[in-house]
């Protein structure tokens, strides 16, 4: 069963009125843009959709048939890969020279999960992340819909979730845990039994307070758990 600190208010469907009241959150507060000069510009896409079979995690209940509740697509990375094994992540990577980040996002998801959307399925972008392993990450927003399904690319991604937004509007949300070398928080999204780390959660975390709750906040101050700095 779910957690009993679960808002559980938020049971609208994936509709014209959730694609507004993103697109007004987005537009609420000026983007942060970081200065990539130093690092490597990398992008990553949030992607909306219906939670269809639903999220296929401990913790989470399966919806009894398809279900048309609002979710995040998040995948868990292979464990055969250099970097950043195994670990939560958004669809993503490095930007290609003369590549936006809207196609590099747009690219990455193709390429990961067989899911073939175009520039008209973005919505705008969240604020620039700048990693401790030397990334500008920009998050673009953008809205699927009715995703029946995809075709996990094997030599980069274990599986593939689609967790539903009112998981991430948890009483218990976010987690904030101290670290010795720095003066900000590591940042932590619960979801089901388990949790997910920024930068992931810290992208997380802004689209539930801006594009959800209605409410501006900043999140490239928060740290990331040594083990994801690598």
């Amino acid at each position: 069963m779910k957690d009993s600190k679960v808002i559980d208010s938020l049971q609208m469907p994936l509709d014209e009125a959730l694609r507004r009241r993103i697109c007004s959150g987005l537009e609420r507060q000026q983007r942060l843009v970081m200065d990539s000069q130093a690092f490597r510009p990398a992008a990553v896409a949030l992607v909306v959709l219906e939670e269809g079979p639903g999220a296929k995690l401990p913790g989470i209940d399966p919806p009894p048939i398809w279900s048309d509740r609002p979710a995040i697509l998040l995948t868990r990375r292979s464990a055969t890969l250099r970097a950043h094994a195994g670990q939560w992540a958004l669809p993503g990577g490095t930007i290609d020279p003369g590549e936006s980040a809207e196609a590099a996002a747009l690219r990455e998801l193709r390429e990961e999960v067989g899911l073939p959307l175009g520039m008209a399925h973005v919505l705008g972008k969240l604020d620039d992340f700048t990693t401790r392993s030397g990334f500008v990450i920009t998050p673009v927003v953008m809205w699927a819909g009715r995703v029946k399904s995809l075709v996990i690319n094997d030599a980069e991604v274990a599986s593939v979730h689609r967790i539903p937004v009112s998981e991430f509007m948890r009483a218990d949300a976010p987690l904030l845990d101290a670290i010795e070398d720095s003066v900000h928080p590591v940042l932590r999204m619960p979801v089901g039994q388990t949790w997910i780390a920024a930068p992931t959660a810290a992208f997380l975390y802004q689209f539930r307070e801006l594009c959800i709750a209605g409410r501006a906040v900043r999140v490239a101050h928060y740290e990331q758990p040594v083990f994801a700095r690598q």
